[in-house]
This record gives C-alpha cells, structure tokens and sequence, in this order.
C-alpha cells in the first residue's frame, strides 16, 4: 500500500498507455460515445500525471498557494488523501461510464467535471502564482474541453439528453466535487499532524515555493 500511495499516479499513466492501445485496436467496434469516454479517462489520469508527476508540484500548489499550509508537506492536502480522491475520481467517475456510454447522465458528470477544472487551473491557480501555465492546465484544455464540447455537442445534436440527464449530471458532478474533492481532503482526511506526508522531491517539483515567493513580492 505505501508503494502505491506514493506512485498512483505514475501507475495511472502505466493504465492510460494501456487505455490508449486498446483504444486504437478496439476502434472500429466501439460507439462513439464510448471512445469519447475512454479517452476522457485517458484524459484524467494524464491530468493527475501532470498534476504529480511531471512536471508535478500539486501538492505544493494546493498547500502553499492555495492554502498557506503551517505543515505543507502534510495539510490540508497528503499523500494518501490525493491518492484515495484521484483514484476513486479517475476509476469510479470517469472509467465506470465507459461501460454504460447509455447512460448519458452518468458519462455526461465526469465530462463537465474535467472541463470545469479549467477554472482552477486555468484561473485560480494562475493567479496565485502569476503565471499562464501550472500543472493540469495542459490535460485540462488540450484534452478535457475539446472532448467536452464534442461530447455535448454530440449528444445534444443526437437528441441523446433528456432534461433530467441535465439535471442529474450537473447535480451529480456537484455532489462528486463537494463530498470527494472538497470534503474528503479538506476536511475528512486532514490532518495536520499525519503521518501520510508527500516526499521531498514531490514538494519541490515545478518550483512553486520560488514563485509563490515571486508573486507575493509583486503583491
């Protein structure tokens, strides 16, 4: 388990590489929602990569400038807590309607959930760190909105959404992004004396303690 709660993410790119080949091979049998889906949760594990991985620095962008933690390395956001939030997000929300496409309120929540992670790191997290890019914001509007606005656009033009899968996504996308993303790591596993601390090397990827201090001295 330790294994894994320190390198989930670079499993998750492992299980995007086999997405994507049993994508290409699988092409011709499959329906267009559901290649659509596939690839949208191809789309957040690439997301999550980037968030940790490479160039990484998440831990410290939701500690430090989001939050000007006392323990960074620890609170509100730690190892476990981002490993528990982005695997049940990336293999429950956005992999389980890959195998039920016809459920269009069901594929139709992970779809909105990935392009409105445009206003965090498309916005938020910019302007804390004054910058036009940070770790995300690649996934988010090279893969996330363009497979989200063909999505709607598809669905839409196909007569596929009813009124209520409208309404269920977007109340399901909300519960999702308060409960799981919100609650869970602000709140429920928080802790800032946990023992679940993210390692030296995650902490100081894409250099956000130097421009965070760059941007307050701008302030």
């Amino acid at each position: 388990m330790k294994f894994f709660r320190r390198h989930w993410y670079n499993i998750g790119l492992a299980v995007a590489v086999i997405a994507a080949i049993f994508l290409v091979l699988q092409w011709n049998s499959m329906g267009i929602l559901q290649k659509v889906l596939l690839l949208n949760f191809i789309a957040i594990l690439v997301l999550q990569f980037e968030e940790y991985g490479f160039p990484g620095g998440e831990p410290a962008i939701m500690n430090i400038a989001l939050q000007n933690s006392p323990t960074p390395d620890r609170y509100p956001l730690n190892q476990n807590s981002a490993m528990i939030t982005n695997v049940v997000a990336g293999y429950t929300m956005y992999l389980i309607p890959v195998f039920l496409p016809d459920i269009i309120w069901l594929g139709l929540a992970p779809i909105l959930f990935g392009m409105c992670q445009f206003i965090v790191h498309g916005i938020t997290t910019n302007i804390k760190l004054k910058s036009f890019y940070n770790p995300g914001l690649g996934a988010v509007t090279l893969l996330h909105i363009p497979l989200g606005i063909y999505y709607i656009y598809y669905i839409q033009s196909n007569g596929l959404a009813s009124v209520w899968d409208w309404i269920i996504g977007v109340v399901y996308m909300l519960l999702f992004a308060f409960v799981i993303v919100n609650k869970m790591t602000r709140t429920w596993l928080a802790d800032k004396n946990s023992p679940y601390h993210f390692a030296e090397e995650e902490m100081k990827r894409f250099n956000v303690q130097e421009k965070v201090d760059k941007a307050r001295r701008k302030n």
